[in-house]
Protein backbone atom coordinates (compact mmCIF):
# COMPACT_ATOMS: atom_id res chain seq x y z
CA UNK A 1 0.00 0.00 0.00
CA UNK A 2 2.73 2.52 0.42
CA UNK A 3 4.47 1.63 -2.30
CA UNK A 4 0.86 2.14 -4.00
CA UNK A 5 0.73 6.01 -2.47
CA UNK A 6 4.01 6.61 -3.61
CA UNK A 7 3.39 5.60 -7.32
CA UNK A 8 -0.13 8.23 -7.47
CA UNK A 9 0.73 11.72 -8.56
CA UNK A 10 0.91 14.53 -5.96
CA UNK A 11 -1.97 17.01 -6.09
CA UNK A 12 -1.14 20.38 -5.00
CA UNK A 13 -2.91 21.30 -2.13
CA UNK A 14 -5.24 23.97 -1.50
CA UNK A 15 -3.65 27.47 -0.42
CA UNK A 16 -7.10 29.60 -0.32
CA UNK A 17 -6.21 31.80 -3.20
CA UNK A 18 -8.11 31.70 -6.42
CA UNK A 19 -7.31 29.10 -8.77
CA UNK A 20 -5.64 29.79 -11.99
CA UNK A 21 -8.89 28.61 -14.01
CA UNK A 22 -11.26 31.68 -12.26
CA UNK A 23 -8.41 34.73 -12.90
CA UNK A 24 -9.68 35.48 -16.61
CA UNK A 25 -13.70 35.35 -15.41
CA UNK A 26 -13.24 37.77 -12.54
CA UNK A 27 -11.06 40.20 -14.72
CA UNK A 28 -13.67 40.57 -17.37
CA UNK A 29 -16.12 41.27 -14.49
CA UNK A 30 -13.99 43.91 -13.17
CA UNK A 31 -13.86 45.40 -17.32
CA UNK A 32 -17.86 45.48 -17.25
CA UNK A 33 -17.80 47.65 -13.78
CA UNK A 34 -15.18 49.84 -14.86
CA UNK A 35 -16.81 50.32 -18.22
CA UNK A 36 -20.33 51.25 -16.54
CA UNK A 37 -18.80 53.83 -14.25
CA UNK A 38 -17.18 55.20 -17.42
CA UNK A 39 -19.94 55.55 -19.62
CA UNK A 40 -21.90 56.75 -16.11
CA UNK A 41 -19.93 59.17 -15.74
CA UNK A 42 -19.75 60.63 -19.02
CA UNK A 43 -23.18 60.59 -19.18
CA UNK A 44 -23.54 63.15 -16.17
CA UNK A 45 -20.40 65.11 -18.30
CA UNK A 46 -22.72 65.53 -21.11
CA UNK A 47 -25.68 66.20 -18.89
CA UNK A 48 -24.24 68.84 -17.33
CA UNK A 49 -22.72 70.17 -20.52
CA UNK A 50 -26.14 70.46 -22.18
CA UNK A 51 -27.45 73.72 -22.23
CA UNK A 52 -30.56 74.30 -20.12
CA UNK A 53 -33.89 74.62 -22.36
CA UNK A 54 -34.67 78.27 -21.87
CA UNK A 55 -31.24 79.44 -22.82
CA UNK A 56 -30.62 77.77 -26.01
CA UNK A 57 -29.72 80.02 -28.93
CA UNK A 58 -32.19 81.14 -31.30
CA UNK A 59 -32.45 79.63 -35.06
CA UNK A 60 -31.39 82.65 -37.00
CA UNK A 61 -31.72 82.78 -40.86
CA UNK A 62 -28.60 82.76 -42.73
CA UNK A 63 -27.88 83.24 -46.60
CA UNK A 64 -27.02 80.13 -48.18
CA UNK A 65 -23.50 79.91 -49.02
CA UNK A 66 -22.10 81.69 -52.60
CA UNK A 67 -21.92 78.66 -54.95
CA UNK A 68 -20.22 78.91 -58.32
CA UNK A 69 -23.26 78.80 -60.91
CA UNK A 70 -23.95 74.66 -62.20
CA UNK A 71 -24.64 73.96 -65.58
CA UNK A 72 -28.18 73.49 -65.76
CA UNK A 73 -30.33 69.96 -65.05
CA UNK A 74 -31.83 67.74 -68.05
CA UNK A 75 -35.50 68.46 -68.17
CA UNK A 76 -36.48 65.57 -66.60
CA UNK A 77 -34.46 66.04 -63.32
CA UNK A 78 -35.56 67.30 -61.08
CA UNK A 79 -34.60 70.65 -59.42
CA UNK A 80 -33.23 69.71 -56.05
CA UNK A 81 -33.92 72.07 -52.98
CA UNK A 82 -32.03 75.79 -52.00
CA UNK A 83 -31.48 76.12 -55.75
CA UNK A 84 -33.93 78.84 -58.18
CA UNK A 85 -35.99 77.22 -60.56
CA UNK A 86 -36.64 79.09 -63.94
CA UNK A 87 -36.97 83.06 -64.29
CA UNK A 88 -39.97 84.88 -65.20
CA UNK A 89 -40.05 85.95 -68.54
CA UNK A 90 -39.94 89.49 -68.63
CA UNK A 91 -42.85 88.76 -71.34
CA UNK A 92 -45.24 87.25 -68.92
CA UNK A 93 -48.56 89.61 -69.10
CA UNK A 94 -48.17 89.12 -65.01
CA UNK A 95 -44.53 90.34 -64.96
CA UNK A 96 -45.37 93.14 -67.19
CA UNK A 97 -48.46 94.31 -65.81
CA UNK A 98 -46.82 94.19 -62.21
CA UNK A 99 -44.06 96.31 -63.64
CA UNK A 100 -45.42 98.52 -65.84
CA UNK A 101 -47.81 99.26 -62.45
CA UNK A 102 -44.55 100.30 -60.05
CA UNK A 103 -42.68 101.96 -63.16
CA UNK A 104 -46.51 104.52 -63.12
CA UNK A 105 -46.10 104.66 -59.60
CA UNK A 106 -42.31 105.59 -59.17
CA UNK A 107 -42.99 108.47 -61.79
CA UNK A 108 -46.23 109.55 -59.49
CA UNK A 109 -44.04 109.62 -56.66
CA UNK A 110 -41.61 111.55 -58.56
CA UNK A 111 -43.99 114.24 -59.80
CA UNK A 112 -45.33 114.55 -56.55
CA UNK A 113 -42.20 115.48 -54.49
CA UNK A 114 -41.09 117.60 -57.45
CA UNK A 115 -43.74 119.47 -57.43
CA UNK A 116 -44.04 119.81 -53.75
CA UNK A 117 -40.36 120.32 -53.39
CA UNK A 118 -39.47 122.72 -56.14
CA UNK A 119 -38.22 125.83 -53.90
CA UNK A 120 -36.15 123.28 -52.60
CA UNK A 121 -34.55 121.85 -55.62
CA UNK A 122 -33.86 125.88 -56.72
CA UNK A 123 -31.72 125.96 -53.65
CA UNK A 124 -30.12 122.95 -54.56
CA UNK A 125 -29.25 123.70 -57.98
CA UNK A 126 -28.56 126.86 -56.90
CA UNK A 127 -25.74 125.91 -54.19
CA UNK A 128 -24.63 123.05 -56.68
CA UNK A 129 -23.71 126.20 -59.12
CA UNK A 130 -22.26 127.77 -56.58
CA UNK A 131 -19.71 125.14 -55.01
CA UNK A 132 -18.75 124.19 -58.79
CA UNK A 133 -17.77 127.79 -58.99
CA UNK A 134 -15.52 128.01 -56.15
CA UNK A 135 -14.33 124.74 -56.38
CA UNK A 136 -11.79 125.50 -58.95
CA UNK A 137 -10.05 127.90 -56.72
CA UNK A 138 -10.09 125.31 -54.07
CA UNK A 139 -8.29 122.94 -55.86
CA UNK A 140 -6.03 125.66 -57.11
CA UNK A 141 -4.63 125.68 -53.61
CA UNK A 142 -4.58 122.37 -53.41
CA UNK A 143 -2.15 121.88 -55.46
CA UNK A 144 -0.23 124.76 -53.69
CA UNK A 145 0.16 121.87 -50.73
CA UNK A 146 -2.99 123.52 -49.01
CA UNK A 147 -5.58 121.43 -47.31
CA UNK A 148 -9.07 121.30 -48.71
CA UNK A 149 -10.45 122.39 -45.53
CA UNK A 150 -8.06 125.31 -44.82
CA UNK A 151 -8.47 126.08 -48.59
CA UNK A 152 -12.09 125.99 -48.72
CA UNK A 153 -12.22 127.95 -45.03
CA UNK A 154 -10.00 130.75 -47.14
CA UNK A 155 -12.10 130.88 -49.94
CA UNK A 156 -14.95 131.76 -48.09
CA UNK A 157 -13.97 133.78 -45.33
CA UNK A 158 -12.20 135.63 -49.26
CA UNK A 159 -15.49 135.84 -50.17
CA UNK A 160 -17.31 137.28 -47.21
CA UNK A 161 -14.97 139.69 -47.02
CA UNK A 162 -15.01 141.03 -50.62
CA UNK A 163 -18.86 140.89 -50.19
CA UNK A 164 -18.65 142.53 -46.73
CA UNK A 165 -16.63 145.43 -48.18
CA UNK A 166 -18.66 145.76 -51.46
CA UNK A 167 -22.06 145.85 -49.49
CA UNK A 168 -20.67 148.20 -47.11
CA UNK A 169 -19.20 150.91 -49.41
CA UNK A 170 -22.06 150.64 -51.46
CA UNK A 171 -25.23 150.43 -49.30
CA UNK A 172 -24.37 154.04 -47.46
CA UNK A 173 -24.40 155.23 -51.13
CA UNK A 174 -27.38 153.16 -52.12
CA UNK A 175 -29.12 154.59 -49.24
CA UNK A 176 -28.34 158.43 -49.39
CA UNK A 177 -29.49 158.17 -53.34
CA UNK A 178 -32.70 156.52 -52.79
CA UNK A 179 -33.62 158.82 -50.27
CA UNK A 180 -32.75 161.79 -52.62
CA UNK A 181 -34.72 159.63 -55.04
CA UNK A 182 -37.49 159.38 -52.95
CA UNK A 183 -37.46 162.86 -52.17
CA UNK A 184 -37.77 164.23 -55.64
CA UNK A 185 -40.41 162.19 -56.47
CA UNK A 186 -42.95 164.78 -55.45
CA UNK A 187 -41.20 167.46 -56.99
CA UNK A 188 -40.73 165.67 -60.63
CA UNK A 189 -44.63 165.00 -59.86
CA UNK A 190 -45.49 168.82 -59.27
CA UNK A 191 -43.39 169.78 -62.72
CA UNK A 192 -45.39 167.17 -64.61
CA UNK A 193 -48.76 168.67 -63.45
CA UNK A 194 -47.80 172.20 -63.98
CA UNK A 195 -46.22 171.16 -67.15
CA UNK A 196 -48.40 172.20 -70.64
CA UNK A 197 -48.32 168.25 -71.98
CA UNK A 198 -50.16 166.97 -68.77
CA UNK A 199 -52.55 170.24 -69.42
CA UNK A 200 -53.81 169.33 -72.47
CA UNK A 201 -53.98 165.92 -72.07
CA UNK A 202 -56.08 166.52 -69.16
CA UNK A 203 -58.44 169.04 -70.77
CA UNK A 204 -58.83 166.07 -73.71
CA UNK A 205 -59.54 163.42 -71.12
CA UNK A 206 -60.08 164.55 -67.91
CA UNK A 207 -57.41 162.70 -66.19
CA UNK A 208 -57.36 164.82 -62.95
CA UNK A 209 -61.18 164.22 -62.40
CA UNK A 210 -60.72 160.48 -62.91
CA UNK A 211 -58.05 159.97 -61.04
CA UNK A 212 -59.46 161.76 -57.78
CA UNK A 213 -62.72 159.43 -58.00
CA UNK A 214 -60.66 156.56 -58.13
CA UNK A 215 -58.86 157.72 -54.94
CA UNK A 216 -62.06 158.28 -53.15
CA UNK A 217 -63.30 154.77 -54.21
CA UNK A 218 -60.00 153.68 -53.20
CA UNK A 219 -60.71 155.14 -49.75
CA UNK A 220 -64.14 153.79 -49.03
CA UNK A 221 -63.77 151.06 -50.21
CA UNK A 222 -62.65 148.69 -47.06
CA UNK A 223 -61.86 145.37 -49.16
CA UNK A 224 -59.28 147.42 -51.43
CA UNK A 225 -57.71 148.41 -47.90
CA UNK A 226 -57.70 145.47 -46.47
CA UNK A 227 -56.17 144.30 -49.77
CA UNK A 228 -53.45 147.14 -49.45
CA UNK A 229 -52.50 145.75 -45.75
CA UNK A 230 -52.27 142.48 -47.72
CA UNK A 231 -49.77 143.22 -50.22
CA UNK A 232 -47.53 144.51 -47.05
CA UNK A 233 -47.74 141.58 -45.57
CA UNK A 234 -47.44 139.25 -48.25
CA UNK A 235 -43.89 141.91 -49.39
CA UNK A 236 -42.48 141.33 -45.78
CA UNK A 237 -43.04 137.32 -46.07
CA UNK A 238 -41.56 137.60 -49.56
CA UNK A 239 -38.53 139.39 -47.94
CA UNK A 240 -38.42 136.87 -44.81
CA UNK A 241 -38.52 133.85 -47.62
CA UNK A 242 -35.81 135.44 -49.47
CA UNK A 243 -33.69 135.53 -46.78
CA UNK A 244 -34.06 132.29 -45.22
CA UNK A 245 -33.25 131.22 -48.84
CA UNK A 246 -30.21 132.90 -49.02
CA UNK A 247 -29.24 131.53 -45.52
CA UNK A 248 -29.88 127.87 -47.06
CA UNK A 249 -28.01 128.43 -49.94
CA UNK A 250 -25.05 129.16 -48.79
CA UNK A 251 -24.93 126.79 -45.84
CA UNK A 252 -25.60 124.09 -48.77
CA UNK A 253 -22.97 125.83 -50.63
CA UNK A 254 -20.73 124.67 -47.75
CA UNK A 255 -22.04 121.48 -47.64
CA UNK A 256 -21.55 120.55 -50.96
CA UNK A 257 -17.28 122.51 -51.52
CA UNK A 258 -16.06 120.23 -48.67
CA UNK A 259 -17.85 117.31 -50.41
CA UNK A 260 -17.66 117.50 -53.62
CA UNK A 261 -14.84 115.10 -54.10
CA UNK A 262 -16.75 112.17 -52.25
CA UNK A 263 -19.89 113.04 -54.29
CA UNK A 264 -17.89 112.95 -57.48
CA UNK A 265 -16.81 109.13 -56.10
CA UNK A 266 -20.38 108.09 -54.83
CA UNK A 267 -21.64 109.30 -58.66
CA UNK A 268 -19.37 107.33 -60.53
CA UNK A 269 -19.02 104.02 -58.66
CA UNK A 270 -22.78 104.13 -60.16
CA UNK A 271 -21.44 103.83 -63.58
CA UNK A 272 -20.95 100.53 -65.06
CA UNK A 273 -17.16 99.64 -63.87
CA UNK A 274 -16.09 98.69 -67.54
CA UNK A 275 -17.79 102.68 -68.53
CA UNK A 276 -16.65 103.98 -65.36
CA UNK A 277 -13.25 105.75 -66.55
CA UNK A 278 -15.39 107.57 -69.27
CA UNK A 279 -17.81 108.95 -67.32
CA UNK A 280 -15.60 110.45 -64.93
CA UNK A 281 -13.58 111.76 -67.58
CA UNK A 282 -16.40 113.54 -68.60
CA UNK A 283 -17.84 114.67 -65.68
CA UNK A 284 -14.84 116.19 -64.47
CA UNK A 285 -13.94 118.04 -67.87
CA UNK A 286 -17.98 119.43 -67.22
CA UNK A 287 -17.69 120.76 -63.49
CA UNK A 288 -13.85 121.82 -64.49
CA UNK A 289 -16.13 123.99 -67.45
CA UNK A 290 -18.64 125.40 -65.53
CA UNK A 291 -16.30 126.31 -62.49
CA UNK A 292 -14.27 128.25 -64.89
CA UNK A 293 -17.38 129.59 -66.28
CA UNK A 294 -18.66 131.08 -63.42
CA UNK A 295 -15.27 132.41 -62.30
CA UNK A 296 -15.08 134.02 -65.49
CA UNK A 297 -18.67 135.30 -65.41
CA UNK A 298 -17.94 137.15 -62.24
CA UNK A 299 -14.50 138.46 -63.62
CA UNK A 300 -16.48 139.85 -66.12
CA UNK A 301 -19.38 141.09 -64.16
CA UNK A 302 -17.47 142.82 -62.11
CA UNK A 303 -15.31 144.84 -64.70
CA UNK A 304 -18.57 145.43 -66.25
CA UNK A 305 -20.00 146.86 -63.34
CA UNK A 306 -16.56 148.99 -62.03
CA UNK A 307 -16.64 150.30 -65.92
CA UNK A 308 -20.03 151.82 -65.64
CA UNK A 309 -19.40 152.99 -61.95
CA UNK A 310 -16.45 155.33 -63.57
CA UNK A 311 -18.08 156.53 -66.51
CA UNK A 312 -21.48 157.34 -64.76
CA UNK A 313 -19.43 159.40 -61.87
CA UNK A 314 -17.38 161.01 -64.60
CA UNK A 315 -20.47 161.98 -66.49
CA UNK A 316 -22.18 163.08 -63.09
CA UNK A 317 -25.36 160.95 -63.45
CA UNK A 318 -27.38 160.78 -60.64
CA UNK A 319 -27.33 157.53 -58.60
CA UNK A 320 -24.15 155.91 -59.77
CA UNK A 321 -23.63 153.49 -57.14
CA UNK A 322 -27.15 152.20 -57.53
CA UNK A 323 -26.93 151.68 -61.20
CA UNK A 324 -23.63 150.19 -60.90
CA UNK A 325 -24.86 147.38 -58.56
CA UNK A 326 -27.73 146.68 -61.26
CA UNK A 327 -25.03 146.53 -64.11
CA UNK A 328 -23.04 144.23 -62.59
CA UNK A 329 -26.31 142.16 -61.30
CA UNK A 330 -27.75 142.03 -64.97
CA UNK A 331 -23.75 141.36 -66.05
CA UNK A 332 -24.53 137.95 -65.28
CA UNK A 333 -27.42 137.33 -67.39
CA UNK A 334 -25.19 136.40 -70.61
CA UNK A 335 -25.59 138.04 -74.02
CA UNK A 336 -29.12 139.94 -73.28
CA UNK A 337 -27.72 141.10 -69.60
CA UNK A 338 -25.77 143.75 -71.10
CA UNK A 339 -27.57 145.34 -73.54
CA UNK A 340 -30.63 145.35 -70.78
CA UNK A 341 -28.23 147.40 -68.42
CA UNK A 342 -27.25 149.50 -70.96
CA UNK A 343 -30.41 151.01 -71.96
CA UNK A 344 -31.24 151.28 -68.10
CA UNK A 345 -28.98 153.68 -67.39
CA UNK A 346 -28.86 155.35 -70.60
CA UNK A 347 -32.58 156.20 -69.71
CA UNK A 348 -31.78 157.42 -66.27
CA UNK A 349 -29.16 159.45 -67.65
CA UNK A 350 -31.80 161.27 -69.83
CA UNK A 351 -32.61 163.32 -66.48
CA UNK A 352 -28.81 164.90 -66.40
CA UNK A 353 -29.40 165.67 -70.27
CA UNK A 354 -29.73 163.97 -73.57
CA UNK A 355 -26.45 164.84 -74.40
CA UNK A 356 -25.04 162.69 -71.36
CA UNK A 357 -27.67 160.06 -72.10
CA UNK A 358 -26.07 160.20 -75.60
CA UNK A 359 -22.36 159.90 -74.50
CA UNK A 360 -22.67 157.09 -72.14
CA UNK A 361 -24.60 155.20 -74.84
CA UNK A 362 -21.20 155.37 -76.84
CA UNK A 363 -19.01 154.76 -74.20
CA UNK A 364 -20.96 151.81 -72.42
CA UNK A 365 -22.02 149.70 -75.91
CA UNK A 366 -18.68 150.36 -77.02
CA UNK A 367 -17.02 148.71 -73.79
CA UNK A 368 -19.84 145.78 -74.50
CA UNK A 369 -17.79 145.11 -77.80
CA UNK A 370 -14.34 145.54 -76.57
CA UNK A 371 -15.05 143.00 -73.65
CA UNK A 372 -16.80 139.90 -76.56
CA UNK A 373 -13.94 140.56 -78.39
CA UNK A 374 -11.15 140.71 -75.87
CA UNK A 375 -12.01 140.12 -72.35
CA UNK A 376 -14.37 137.72 -72.69
CA UNK A 377 -12.26 135.11 -75.03
CA UNK A 378 -9.42 135.81 -72.64
CA UNK A 379 -11.43 135.12 -69.15
CA UNK A 380 -13.45 131.99 -70.78
CA UNK A 381 -10.87 130.56 -72.83
CA UNK A 382 -10.63 127.40 -70.05
CA UNK A 383 -14.27 126.90 -70.37
CA UNK A 384 -16.40 125.44 -72.94
CA UNK A 385 -16.86 127.22 -75.96
CA UNK A 386 -21.25 127.67 -76.27
CA UNK A 387 -22.38 128.91 -80.23
CA UNK A 388 -24.01 132.39 -79.96
CA UNK A 389 -27.41 130.92 -81.41
CA UNK A 390 -27.13 127.89 -78.88
CA UNK A 391 -26.45 130.64 -76.39
CA UNK A 392 -29.40 132.85 -77.03
CA UNK A 393 -31.32 129.76 -77.28
CA UNK A 394 -30.39 128.07 -73.94
CA UNK A 395 -30.69 131.91 -71.74
CA UNK A 396 -34.30 132.49 -73.22
CA UNK A 397 -35.38 128.87 -72.60
CA UNK A 398 -33.70 129.02 -68.86
CA UNK A 399 -35.47 132.34 -68.17
CA UNK A 400 -38.81 131.16 -69.19
CA UNK A 401 -38.52 127.83 -66.89
CA UNK A 402 -36.41 128.91 -64.22
CA UNK A 403 -36.23 132.67 -64.03
CA UNK A 404 -33.06 134.64 -63.24
CA UNK A 405 -31.50 131.46 -62.15
CA UNK A 406 -32.38 129.24 -65.16
CA UNK A 407 -31.11 132.31 -67.33
CA UNK A 408 -27.57 132.24 -65.11
CA UNK A 409 -26.92 128.28 -65.35
CA UNK A 410 -28.60 128.16 -69.08
CA UNK A 411 -24.81 128.31 -70.84
CA UNK A 412 -23.11 125.77 -68.91
CA UNK A 413 -25.69 123.25 -69.40
CA UNK A 414 -26.02 123.96 -72.97
CA UNK A 415 -22.12 123.68 -72.53
CA UNK A 416 -22.65 120.20 -70.91
CA UNK A 417 -25.39 118.85 -73.51
CA UNK A 418 -23.13 119.89 -76.06
CA UNK A 419 -19.73 117.98 -74.37
CA UNK A 420 -21.76 114.81 -73.98
CA UNK A 421 -23.15 114.82 -77.68
CA UNK A 422 -20.06 115.35 -79.10
CA UNK A 423 -18.23 112.94 -76.65
CA UNK A 424 -20.76 110.23 -76.78
CA UNK A 425 -22.91 110.41 -79.57
CA UNK A 426 -21.17 111.89 -82.23
CA UNK A 427 -18.26 109.88 -81.25
CA UNK A 428 -20.40 106.58 -81.74
CA UNK A 429 -22.00 107.56 -84.82
CA UNK A 430 -18.76 108.02 -86.35
CA UNK A 431 -17.61 104.07 -85.60
CA UNK A 432 -20.61 102.76 -87.19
Amino acid sequence: MPENREAQPIEPESTGENPPLATPVLGEAAGRSHHRLGAFVHGVADRLKTPIPGAQPRVRFEMPPLQEAEPPAAEDDETPFGHPGPRMSSRHPLYMGFMGTVGVGAALAIYYIAQHTTQLLLWILAALFIALGLDPVVRWLETRRVPRAVGIAGTILALFAVLGAFVGTLIPTMVDQITQLVNNVPGWIADFLASDFYKSIDEQFGIKNRVTEELTKLGQNSEAITNVFGGVLGFGTTVANSLFGVLVVVVLSLYFLSALPAMKTWGYRLAPRSRRSRVEALSEEITRSVGNYVIGQVCVAGLNATYAFVVMTILQVPFAALLAFVVGFLAFIPLVGGVVAGVLISVVALTAGWQTAVILAIAYFAYLQFEAYFISPRIMQKAVAVPGPVAVISVIAGGSLLGVLGALIAIPTAAAVMLLIREVFITRQDQH
